[in-house]
Formats: structure tokens, sequence, C-alpha cells
């Protein structure tokens, strides 16, 4: 499905970090073809048939969960979506035991989210199964951030050297650390603009940071990346007041006419919190990436899933042929 030479497949995706840069490309280029699929009348390959894919979502998710399901249903994969409010867990069950207890059931593919970092990694390490990364706390998200480049690759071409603002909530999001490390891979430019209480400490040196919105764009970026604010996830009060954080740090109106001056595109891993992050009107701006964000995360996650190899795990005959 790629011009580029294929690399070795690999049992998991848990992070951007780990990945070569020849594989982020490698997986881009084959996202490729699987978004052409989706101007024919049949959009469905046979390549996972007879696969099986989880969705093992310990947080809600729409658009994550969602883009999976339909990736793997479009590979002609089989999907189970496990309702953990309505599954065993709530009853005391360990994650480890709901992961034995799925693969009794022979799944090949496990799609995890979870609010504690390191959750993916561990579950990798206890089934043969293929494991992909749907977010894990704060530390990574690496299927959005291959959409993103993607995304970013399709509107601009050659990444190299072009220039990537990331824009709010940079310590509580795994959104950040897997965007800024899959642009510095690709060898894009990252700024950040954020308030001071919102900065991630140990902030690395390829990262050029502004005091001011106005100033951040006069750095001319090719992309404003806005990040949610996770309420959610803040135990403390990191700014004022939301009112506050959108005067200073949101795109405005006046900020968003500056941007569409320039040509600037906009993206949002959403969902988006209107009136706090930027202003109704951007959605409608023809340099606004989101839906197309959206559109690309299928895509991107068929190449992820047609690219990953499950472990080959002994048939019973075989195990009792090893124990003898």
């Amino acid at each position: 499905m790629s011009t580029t030479a294929p690399p070795a497949r690999r049992k998991d995706l848990l992070d951007i970090e780990s990945l070569t840069r020849e594989e982020i490309v490698f997986l881009l280029d084959t996202a490729r073809p699987f978004k052409d699929l989706f101007d024919r009348s049949v959009k469905k390959v046979p390549a996972l048939r007879g696969k099986t894919v989880l969705n093992l979502f310990f947080e809600p998710s729409t658009r994550t969960r969602a883009s999976f399901e339909i990736a793997a249903k479009r590979l002609s994969a089989d999907v189970t979506n496990l309702a953990i409010t309505q599954s065993s867990v709530t009853k005391g069950e360990s994650i480890l035991d709901t992961v034995d207890t799925m693969q009794s059931m022979k799944v090949d593919y496990m799609v995890v989210r979870h609010a504690a970092a390191g959750v993916p990694a561990f579950i990798a390490r206890h089934t043969p199964a293929a494991v992909i990364n749907a977010g894990d706390g704060n530390h990574a998200h690496p299927t959005q951030a291959l959409l993103d480049a993607f995304t970013m690759r399709e509107a601009v071409g050659e990444l190299a050297g072009r220039r990537i603002l990331l824009v709010g909530d940079l310590l509580h999001s795994r959104v950040f650390r897997s965007v800024s490390t899959v642009a510095r891979k690709l060898d894009m430019e990252v700024g950040i603009f954020a308030p001071t209480t919102l900065i991630p400490s140990g902030r690395p040196d390829y990262m050029q940071a502004f005091n001011t919105f106005n100033e951040a764009l006069e750095w001319s970026p090719d992309f404003v990346y806005l990040l949610r604010l996770q309420r959610e996830r803040q135990a403390a009060h990191f700014f004022p007041s939301l009112r506050e954080y959108h005067h200073v740090f949101g795109l405005t109106r006046e900020r968003f006419l500056e941007c569409r001056r320039r040509g600037i595109r906009i993206m949002h891993p959403g969902p988006v919190n209107r009136g706090v992050e930027l202003v109704d009107e951007v959605l409608t701006y023809e340099h606004c990436l989101i839906n197309r964000q959206v559109e690309n995360g299928i895509a991107a996650r068929m190449a992820v899933l047609y690219w990953l190899q499950p472990a080959v795990t002994p048939l019973p005959d075989e195990k009792e042929e090893v124990a003898s």
C-alpha cells in the first residue's frame, strides 16, 4: 500500500518516540491509498478479514473510538466495543484479568485508552494481541499524531522546515507530547504558547516559547494547533477564568482574522470548547483542518492496523509438545 520500502512490522504501537522517521513516513504513505477508498462505492478491503479488533476504552471517547471502529471494519475485521461501565471492571476485576478474559476469546488487536499513563504498555506485555495506545493519561496519543502529520502533509506537501505552533494546555495534553514529537521527527520547527502554569517542566530545547499570541504569529507558523483545555484533568486552578484564558490564549476574532490574512492552517484534536480555544468563525474558515483531521483519522488508523502484526502463539497441541 506504500511506495516506501516497508519497515519490519511491529507488534504494538505505544508511542511516537519509539518510531523511526522511516516508520512514520511509511505509515503516512500507507494511509494515502486507504483514504482513496473513501470515494469508492465499496469502501472495504479484505486486509484483516477473519481478525478481531477489541476497543478497550476506560475513558470516554467519541472520535477516537468511532474512528478505530470504522477503520477496522473497512479492513474487514470484526469489531467488539467493550463497555467498561457494564463490564466486570465495575465489580473489581483487574485490568489483567479483563485482558486474559478477552484473550481467551482470541482477540487479535486491542485498542486501549486509559486515564493512567503506561496501561497500554502493561497490557502489551501480557498479551500476544497487537496493542494500540489510543491515549494513556498525559503520556501519549500516537495515532492522533500520525493523523495530524498526514493532514499537514496533505495540506502543504513536504513538512521539513515547516512550522507548527502548539497553543494551550500543554501540561495535561498527551496530544501535545505526541504531535510535538512527530513534528520533530519530520524535521518541522515547533513553537509553543501557553500559560506558564500549563507548560511542562523540562521543555526540550527544540521548542521555541513565545510570550504573546501576536509574537507567536510573527514567527509565521504554517499551522496553529489549538489544544483542548482539559479541565477534567486539572486538580488546581491554572488561570483566573475561562474568559481570561480566551482573552489571552484563545483564537479570538482579531487573531483569527490575522491568521486568515496570513493563510495559516488551524488545527484542533477535538472536542472543541467554543469560546474558549477559538471563536465559532474559525470552524467555517477555508484553512480550518479540524474536520479533515477527523476524516484522516480513519485512514491513518487503517494504516496502523494494516502494519501491526500480532504475536504468533502456539496452538494447544504445540504447547503440549513444547512442554514435553
